[in-house]
């Protein structure tokens, strides 16, 4: 089987197509036929050797990226009951998503409903999963308040954008022109571009920022926070800096990284099984693109999510 993997950090020219043997299955394991694998930042960070990713893999090289997958089941272990040969399944890894097949405890991933598309629920696991727990269990965001999202057009901001909505929040969404009218598509209330630093000086105060920049950008952006309100900040490169910044300014400030749930992760596919969620898709690369999809994601641009192609 074809699989990308990475030898060494680097650019992505480091992503290679290698081929390789499927592993046997163990008792409680299946095989999946990948359709699809999600890109996100972290894929791309975790290649080029920075942050928690890369650090919990540089004594395992050469390592093949991608941590959401969707595809279908070929064959179940032995002991395996809740999956059957030919079911739609999706969810979480924690690598090898880049690869033609893959082997994984049954019980890691989900079924894929009948109304939901192979592409959407490929896209779903990661960001959606990031959105939903940096806006309730970090942001501990209710309805009536205001929530500012940065880089709302892009994979984790577009999906928060619609749950923070979800919630009975008002939404005040960044993102350059070009994605005003998408995101008011999707029910932002108020849509700014990030560049413009007088719209940002006029906004109403906001109860919580989800911060998807970090940097200077999250920083800047702690002026438009209520007084003794909350920040999330995304990006752990820059988390630290954030945080401070924002308990300097008297703000509730905190990072995270996302834990995988299912129950929570069956909760978002259902929403978009009800059409109450979606997930753009933007760009589709086959395997062998690989390196052009982490270039892709690295502009900081894309709108919603990119995929692999298996």
């Amino acid at each position: 089987m074809k699989q990308l993997v990475i030898q060494a950090f680097g650019d992505a020219e480091q992503l290679v197509l290698t081929e390789s043997t499927s592993p046997a299955l163990a008792a409680n394991e299946m095989r999946v036929k990948m359709h699809y694998a999600g890109v996100n930042p972290v894929d791309a960070k975790t290649r080029a050797g920075l942050g928690w990713g890369a650090e919990a893999i540089k004594d395992s090289l050469p390592w093949s990226p991608g941590l959401e997958v969707m595809g279908t089941v070929l064959e179940v272990g032995s002991e395996v009951n809740i999956h059957h040969v030919g079911d739609r399944v999706f969810g979480l890894l924690a690598g090898a998503g880049y690869s033609e097949q893959l082997v994984v405890a049954a019980n890691t991933l989900l079924r894929v409903p009948k109304a939901v598309s192979d592409e959407m629920a490929a896209g779903l696991s990661l960001a959606g999963i990031t959105a939903w727990q940096g806006l309730t269990e970090h942001g501990l965001l209710k309805a009536g308040e205001r929530v500012l999202i940065s880089a709302a057009a892009g994979g984790v901001g577009h999906l928060a954008v619609q749950l923070a909505k979800d919630l009975g929040a008002t939404v005040v969404a960044l993102a350059s022109p070009v994605n005003h009218d998408f995101l008011h598509n999707l029910g932002a209330d108020e849509v700014l571009d990030y560049r413009d630093e007088q719209q940002l000086a006029a906004l109403a105060p906001v109860d919580l920022l989800l911060d998807l920049v970090g940097g200077a950008s999250g920083q800047a952006l702690l002026a438009q926070v209520k007084p003794e309100g909350r920040v999330v900040t995304v990006p752990t490169i820059t988390a630290k800096e954030v945080i401070a910044a924002a308990e300097s300014q008297g703000l509730s400030a905190t990072g995270m990284l996302k834990h995988n749930d299912n129950q929570q992760l069956a909760s978002l596919v259902t929403a978009v099984a009800e059409r109450r969620l979606r997930v753009e898709v933007s760009q589709i690369y086959s395997l062998a693109e690989g390196a052009d999809a982490h270039r892709q994601i690295e502009t900081g641009h894309t709108r919603g999510k990119i995929l692999l192609q298996g």
